[in-house]
Parts: structure tokens; sequence; C-alpha cells
């Protein structure tokens, strides 16, 4: 595997639990506490060099999101907290189980309850406080209305199978070469139960 991108600042190293997964073209810096079991995707950047920015245990933290926050603050994204592609954290609070859906903004002193969801291209505004088990979309972001349980569930069930993709990722994930063809009886990934919510609530209808 190659070697991670993670540096210290000020004499300041990045924790990473041996039992999470990193990908190669994450940008670790400074002041930053990966926990156990949790997943960093390809291009994301988490820059410690002013405030300390947390994962813990089984959260994920998606392709080409940004984490960063003012000196003197923590960013923080608490157990099981899920952030997709492309989201911005800056020096704010993401509940235990909440989703932060793809490209969403979550600005400083911002708190988003326990597992809530933050719809996509969301902009939650400073020291907004978002409850518990609510939707929030728009721009600024506003809650819609309470979360079902099949909706609470879906996010539970996505996040893990991220947390399955660490263990993937690390006993099978290896940096290689392209083939020139396209194989005869090309495989693949079958993973029949990960649907979009709006697809597993036509299944119900």
């Amino acid at each position: 595997m190659s070697k991670l991108r993670v540096y210290a600042i000020d004499g300041i190293v990045p924790v990473v639990d041996p039992s999470a997964y990193v990908h190669p073209s994450a940008v670790l810096i400074g002041d930053v506490i990966i926990g156990p079991g949790c997943y960093v995707g390809p291009c994301a950047s988490l820059r410690g060099d002013f405030g300390r920015l947390i994962l813990e245990a089984g959260a994920n933290l998606q392709d080409t999101c940004v984490m960063h926050g003012f000196p003197g603050t923590d960013t923080v994204v608490e157990e099981n907290g899920h952030i997709g592609h492309g989201a911005v954290l800056h020096g704010c609070r993401i509940g235990k189980n909440a989703l932060i859906g793809m490209n969403a903004v979550i600005m400083d002193n911002a708190k988003i309850g326990e597992a809530s969801i933050v719809a996509a291209s969301a902009f939650v505004k400073a020291s907004q406080e978002v409850p518990p088990r609510v939707l929030v979309a728009g721009v600024p972001a506003k809650v819609i209305r309470p979360l079902t349980e099949e909706e609470m569930a879906w996010k539970a069930d996505g996040t893990r199978t991220y947390q399955e993709l660490t263990r993937r990722c690390l006993a099978t994930l290896v940096e290689t070469t392209p083939l020139t063809a396209v194989e005869a009886g090309r495989k693949r990934i079958e993973m029949p139960d990960v649907v979009p919510l709006t697809e597993l609530k036509n299944r119900g209808s």
C-alpha cells in the first residue's frame, strides 16, 4: 500500500488508530485524531493546522471532504457519523449517528443533533443547532420534518456498509496498474442490499 500523506506541524503529529482506513491520497496535517474503525476516503483533507479535528469510532469521511477549524476549536464527528462526498465541516460538531449529505457545508459552532440527516448541498450556518432525529435541507438549512424509523435504519445500514468498507480496504485494497482490455466474465462487486433511500421507499410501496 502507498505511504500515507501525513504531516506534523509545530511538533503535533496526526493520530490514526490501526483499525481505521485512510486512503493514501487523503491528507492529514497536525492535530488530527482518527478513531477505531473509521474510514477516510480518497482526496479528503483534514487540516489540523489551526484547530483539532476528531473522527470518533466508526465514523466515515468520504471522498474530497474537508475538515478545518479556527484555533482553539474542535471539529468533531461523533461515533458512527457519516459524512458524504464533498462535504465541508468547519469548527462544528456532528452528533452520533448523524449523516451529512454530499456537498453540504456545516459552519463554525454549528451542532448537528444525534441521528439527524443534513440533505445534500445544504448550508448550515454558524452557531445553528439542529435537533436530534430530523431532516434539514436548504440554503440556509431549515428543519423539514422528523425522520422516520425507516430513514434512520437506512442511515445506520449505510454507515455499517462503510465500516465494512474499512475492513475490506485494510484487507484487499492494493495499488495496481490497469488492464488494457476488459477480461471475459468480468465480475462485479455484489451488494444487493445497499440501495438509495428513494429505491428503498419504492420497494416498500
